[in-house]
């Protein structure tokens, strides 16, 4: 859901504690990273041995890098977008080096009691939820495939290994669930690479699992739910979806991203009015200064809207609403940007102005040329844009 919704990723950040009584993570699923990354830091100060703890802060870190870039859309996460196809996530060697020396204390720690004993599930738990967390890194800022979905495959079987050891222990299933689903995903050649023999991927049981751990999950059913949401948007499943969503609305008010989720569910489903009316609370909460709405750029608003309307072939309100979110380009990720001039070359090649139109699709282009977005813009600069 990017909300994280939600984007889909190789794998979800993984409590190791009930993520509805952390502050850190009650930060984290609202979106306030930079309050999440200090939460966590405390609770290191006080723990440093706890390779779960360096597991949190570099999530934490990691999920603040994509939500500064839009990746946490789940527009990016439709049927019709491959796994493979991210736009590259620049971050600053900084960010990078704090990031993978969080996940290599998380590493050594465990080892450290796997060193002692084998088969200590905890240790197995936080090495599997740090090589998941790394595969994340690799894929979305690295774009180092194979190393990422090697990452991902050794996370597997480390959380494998703590089913085998406590079937009780739902938790562990996340990564499975995830993997399968994923794994299910892939063309045929990445399902042939070495590191994946036995592992033939199955998106039906990937679904069921994740079903599982929220259903019965300790720890993770948030993580679950969250997924699972983004999973049902990609199968279009949304009366599944609206249930999940609405929970969670309820738990993590302050993350606006799960209403523009909600927003664009009922959109999908024939219900504009709905879709608009989710659109039009955002809009509300943030002009009432409501706790994590104040922050939020209006043309993240006026985008949102303006995609509603131009699916409903209301192209007058679109443009105007599309207009203003290119008016302020500064205040937007270079996602939604890209995606707003698209949509509006498309309206432009949608009424028979196709010198205007091409003018847009150049500067969806140029805003953010390795966007998804702007990769479809240049397939309407050969030929114009229609609707099926």
């Amino acid at each position: 859901m990017r909300a994280i919704p939600l984007a889909l990723l190789l794998s979800l950040p993984l409590a190791a504690q009930d993520p509805l009584a952390s502050p850190g993570f009650q930060h984290f699923y609202n979106l306030e990273y930079d309050q999440a990354i200090a939460e966590f830091e405390k609770e290191i100060a006080a723990n440093p041995a706890s390779p779960s703890l360096h597991n949190h802060l570099a999530q934490a870190v990691q999920f603040r890098e994509l939500f500064k870039v839009g990746a946490l859309e789940s527009e990016l996460v439709s049927g019709a977008n491959s796994f493979l196809r991210r736009p590259r996530i620049n971050t600053t060697p900084e960010i990078e080096k704090r990031f993978f020396s969080e996940i290599q204390k998380a590493m050594d720690l465990s080892q450290a009691s796997l060193d002692k004993d084998p088969n200590d599930t905890q240790a197995l738990y936080a090495m599997g939820v740090a090589y998941g967390l790394r595969a994340n890194w690799y894929f979305l800022v690295r774009k180092a495939w194979r190393d990422s979905l090697h990452d991902a495959t050794t996370a597997r079987k480390q959380h494998n290994r703590v089913s085998e050891l406590d079937p009780s222990n739902y938790d562990a299933r996340l990564t499975q669930g995830a993997h399968d689903y994923i794994v299910g995903s892939l063309p045929l050649f990445y399902k042939m690479l070495g590191f994946l023999i036995g592992f033939h991927g199955d998106k039906t049981k990937g679904i069921h699992t994740l079903q599982e751990v929220a259903a019965k999950g300790r720890y993770n059913r948030v993580d679950a739910e969250v997924f699972l949401c983004a999973l049902y948007r990609r199968e279009e499943r949304w009366q599944e979806a609206a249930p999940l969503l609405a929970e969670l609305i309820q738990r993590f008010p302050r993350n606006y991203l799960l209403r523009f989720e909600q927003a664009q569910m009922y959109s999908a489903t024939g219900r504009k009015e709905q879709a608009v009316a989710s659109i039009e609370q955002v809009a509300a909460m943030k002009k009432a200064g409501a706790l994590g709405y104040v922050a939020l750029p209006p043309e993240k608003i006026h985008y949102q809207l303006g995609n509603i309307q131009f699916w409903y072939r209301e192209y007058d309100r679109a443009m105007e609403n599309l207009r203003k979110v290119t008016a302020g380009l500064d205040a937007v990720d270079l996602n939604t940007g890209t995606l707003a001039w698209m949509r509006i070359g498309q309206i432009y090649d949608l009424t028979h102005r196709r010198n205007e139109a091409l003018e847009a699709y150049r500067k969806a282009i140029a805003f953010a040329p390795e966007a998804e977005a702007a990769k479809e813009s240049r397939r309407y600069l050969a030929s114009p844009y229609r609707r099926g």
